[in-house]
């Protein structure tokens, strides 16, 4: 993570940030559709490369870690929920696992 970071303003950060979580508001707009869905799976694709390109590599065993986390309350849950609307960190949390599921 140090290494894709290192270079980085905190501008570029800013931005990176906001593009994640725009992944996120994408996710509440299908927040009420099947989890298990392409567009929902191929969403859990994206979510997974950009940590992937931006910070750490993003195996299956810690993408499913991340879902969990997302979904488990506290700051992640709020923030997710107000990007996506209040489920959305539930229903990220659901796709991330049928896409774990599916990998192994």
């Amino acid at each position: 993570m140090q290494e894709k970071t290192k270079n980085r303003t905190k501008e570029e950060d800013a931005l990176l940030a906001d593009h994640f979580m725009l992944l996120f508001k994408e996710a509440g707009e299908m927040k009420d559709t099947d989890p298990a869905s392409p567009e929902a799976q191929e969403l859990v694709k994206r979510i997974q490369d950009h940590i992937t390109e931006n910070l750490y590599t993003c195996s299956n065993k810690i993408l499913r870690g991340l879902g969990k986390m997302y979904s488990g309350g506290g700051n992640f849950t709020k923030n997710i929920d107000e990007y996506g609307g209040e489920g959305t960190a539930e229903f990220v949390d659901n796709a991330i696992q049928i896409y774990c599921d599916r990998a192994e």
